[in-house]
């Protein structure tokens, strides 16, 4: 018996959707973990837990035709049917249910969307109503993270295992304008099985396209279901050159142990020294992370390194290492980043991830932040990792400082204190160095000339221990005046206690109090002007502090106020020293000028230019200390060099910047820097001059002058090529050049590199050192590279 009802469109109670629930949509539904998606639900109920859905959810269905065959007992759905059951859809020609055989089928432009938004199309399905087993033909499968499969058919049994028959996996999208052209990369394979417990994909008898060309042959080729963010498994090899170590290539495993910890263990084997093994464990818990790594490796040939190298005959050698970061509560946190060696440089030597840097920086930490607060404790330990040269006496490592500790705190009232805003500021440092830095041991920076303190400067300090307490209270408060002169009062008072322990001959001083009052007055009256097509403020500043002398200044350990540099960014800063140790003294005055200006045409204008002036007492500036900061630095008489700084910018990428230092007798030039930076839609250009007058006090006779430029051009939509060069035009040495060419996509990346550098004079070592590195990245399948050093002019 059959009976028909035409353009049917039912909201079916829950005695009937009994009869759909676990067919027309679970099933339909059930296609999608077999396809590999990101739905956790979906892979959750491919281990047998069943097709979770909202038990009080109605499906509502919609179709031109609903036949009932009760004889053969089978519900037909046909033309245009549409079934929509708790957030999915299921779109095709024709639905049949057969009560007798508990089975499900669609046919004609089936089309499943499931409330996650994965997509699955295919032309024929059938399915039993458990969803354990069934059949798709011409299945595509697009996943919300856009990956896509498709199939000539589907199998799938056991609630768990779906066997696509002549498959294709791909994490690109097909060219629109041309959808039969190959797609970038893809991986064929006669069958790709899915595992729903296991959470892999497996595929057997495969190769890998790209552009449509068979590159590699896949016998069996296994790698993690995409929704997947963590399996075991062997990363991608990753490969490297030294000239010392040889070429090398590194095999790694990685263990996912548990949800919140996991272990990556790695062999490189080097043709010169043999094989370097690693190990990185890490752990997440409830407020935080930390990890260790460990690395060693038995040397072949140690006597390949340097002679001067101080490591040259340890066969073994290793390093351990860990860093952590953990929250107390939502303000305080603390952690951890140190690293302990067998030798000075074996971190950088071969390249041991997040440890090569020159410098080497252990540091254990506690950070607060309050509403009006900031409580902040570091333990320092520092590591220089370079070769032992025979010119230095003593190794630069035992030279460097331990820190222990570093205490910074700031207090901010909550309320106004005579209306207007109090503050303290405290500071304790200690610190413990084996052997000093004397003056003969400034060896200029080779590399960069621009940043003293940079990793090639030996910084002077003294040996042995010193420490040192700061406190200072300030109060400032705003008053403006009816024809708006911005009048401030600042009133400060600081004190600092010292003691130093050392046998340097500089120090003169074992204790010391130093204390410091300051009364300072600032005075500000910016003037607009404006117009129907620009505005401008014109700002006049003039300040006047008032102080004591600085007392001790060469008498005492100067560790942290050793980088100075005057210009206008600092020019109206009460005390213009970068750290604590030192202090400045006497009255002195600072005037300049600020300016910012506004076009309509999108054009923006700023600048500032001033000069100080040392009224009264001791000039800081022009006190020798344990490192000569202060020297040739243009205020070391009474009246300073001219700083100045211009700056402008427009809304279509370009901006022009410079600032300087000019003599305060002829207006020369004593530093300056200008930067220029350019960006069309395609291409941008920045280009950067730096100039030094010479400081003989510092050990540099002669002018320096550098320039570097840099550019990035997108040839189209996916490749674009960048480089760069900086070159010291005294010496007319290259100090640096690169050059790279990158290509990326949806689904794939790819880049290489080219530099090479060189020291410049003084220094002797002016060979290039030259590096080559490479990445290529297929999305959902890994990265792998090789970065090549190829030392002492080898490449020629």
């Amino acid at each position: 018996m059959v009976s028909e009802l035409s353009k049917a469109r039912l909201i079916l109670p829950n005695i009937f959707s009994q009869l759909v629930r676990g067919t027309a949509i679970a099933c339909l539904l059930s296609i999608v973990p077999m396809a590999a998606t990101t739905s956790p639900v979906l892979a959750q109920d491919a281990l047998g837990e069943g097709f979770k859905t909202n038990p009080d959810a109605r499906m509502l269905l919609q179709a031109d035709e609903l036949v009932y065959d009760r004889d053969m007992q089978t519900v037909v759905a046909q033309g245009a049917v549409q079934i929509e059951y708790d957030g999915n859809r299921l779109v095709a020609d024709k639905v049949t249910y057969n009560r007798q055989t508990n089975r499900m089928s669609a046919s004609g432009n089936v089309q499943v969307v499931e409330k996650d938004g994965n997509t699955i199309y295919t032309d024929e399905m059938d399915v039993t109503d458990d969803f354990r087993d069934g059949f798709v033909n011409g299945l595509r499968v697009e996943t919300t993270d856009d990956t896509r499969f498709v199939a000539e058919s589907a199998e799938r049994s056991g609630g768990e295992i779906t066997t696509f028959n002549n498959g294709v996996y791909t994490a690109c999208q097909a060219c629109t304008k041309n959808p039969d052209k190959p797609v970038l990369w893809q991986i064929k394979a006669q069958k790709i099985i899915w595992n729903g417990a296991r959470k892999s994909v497996r595929f057997e008898r495969g190769q890998f396209e790209l552009f449509g060309m068979p590159i590699a042959f896949l016998p069996a080729f296994e790698m993690a279901d995409p929704s997947v963010k963590r399996k075991s498994g062997f990363l991608f090899p990753g490969f490297a050159y030294k000239d010392k170590l040889g070429f090398g290539v590194k095999a790694s495993y990685f263990w996912n142990l548990a949800p919140n910890y996991d272990l990556t263990a790695s062999t490189t084997g080097y043709t010169k020294q043999g094989f370097l093994s690693e190990a990185e464990w890490r752990h997440r818990l409830e407020n935080g992370s930390y990890n260790l790594r460990i690395a060693g490796i038995h040397q072949f040939k140690s006597g390949d390194f340097n002679s001067n190298t101080i490591d040259a005959d340890n066969k073994n050698r290793g390093m351990i290492a860990s860093k952590g970061d953990f929250e107390i509560n939502s303000r305080w946190k603390y952690g951890w980043d140190v690293m302990a060696q067998s030798d000075k440089n074996f971190s950088r030597t071969y390249d041991i991830e997040g440890y090569s840097s020159s410098t080497q920086t252990s540091n254990i930490y506690l950070t607060g932040i309050g509403e009006r607060s900031h409580f902040d404790l570091n333990f320092y330990r520092f590591n220089v990792q370079e070769d032992k040269s025979s010119s230095h006496e003593n190794e630069v490592d035992s030279k460097q400082p331990w820190v222990f500790p570093s205490l910074d705190h700031l207090y901010i009232a909550p309320d106004a204190v005579y209306g207007g805003e109090f503050s303290i500021t405290s500071n304790l440092q200690v610190l413990y160095r084996k052997n000093q830095y004397d003056n003969a041991s400034l060896v200029p920076s080779t590399n960069s000339f621009i940043q003293r303190g940079s990793d090639n400067y030996r910084v002077p300090g003294a040996s042995g221990t010193n420490a040192r307490f700061t406190s200072e209270a300030e109060w400032k408060r705003n008053f403006i005046t009816p024809n708006g002169v911005v009048i401030t009062p600042i009133l400060a008072l600081r004190g600092d206690a010292i003691g130093v322990n050392s046998n340097s001959i500089d120090v003169t001083r074992s204790q010391a109090f130093r204390a410091m009052a300051t009364a300072g007055m600032e005075v500000r009256w910016p003037i607009l002007f404006s117009s129907t097509s620009s505005t401008h403020i014109i700002e006049p500043t003039a300040q006047l502090f008032v102080r004591n002398n600085e007392t001790y200044a060469g008498a005492i350990p100067n560790e942290d106020a050793q980088s100075f540099v005057f210009d206008a960014t600092n020019l109206f800063e009460r005390d213009k020293f970068s750290g604590y140790d030192r202090v400045e003294g006497g009255t002195r005055a600072n005037l300049g000028l600020r300016y910012s200006g506004n076009l309509n045409s999108g054009w923006g204008v700023y600048g500032l230019a001033g000069q100080s002036f040392q009224l009264a007492g001791r000039n800081s500036f022009a006190s020798p200390d344990f490192v000569n900061v202060g020297a040739e630095s243009g205020l070391q008489n009474s009246r300073s060099d001219y700083v100045a700084m211009l700056g402008i910018s427009d809304n279509e990428g370009f901006s022009l910047a410079g600032r300087g230092r000019f003599d305060r007798k002829d207006f020369s030039l004593q530093r300056g820097e200008i930067e220029a930076q350019k960006s069309w839609s395609r291409l941008s250009v920045s280009a950067r001059y730096a100039y030094i007058a010479p400081q003989p006090t510092y050990g540099y006779n002669h002018i320096r002058q550098e320039l570097s430029l840099a550019a990035s051009a997108r040839v189209n939509e996916n490749w674009r090529v960048f480089g760069g060069t900086t070159y010291e035009l005294v010496s007319n040495t290259l100090v640096r050049a690169s050059a790279g060419l990158a290509y990326d996509d949806e689904c794939f990346s790819y880049s290489m590199t080219y530099s090479q550098s060189r020291n410049a004079p003084p220094s002797t070592v002016t060979k290039p050192d030259h590096s080559i590195g490479f990445k290529i990245s297929f999305r959902t399948l890994g990265d792998f590279g090789s970065t090549s050093n190829l030392s002492k002019g080898s490449l020629y």
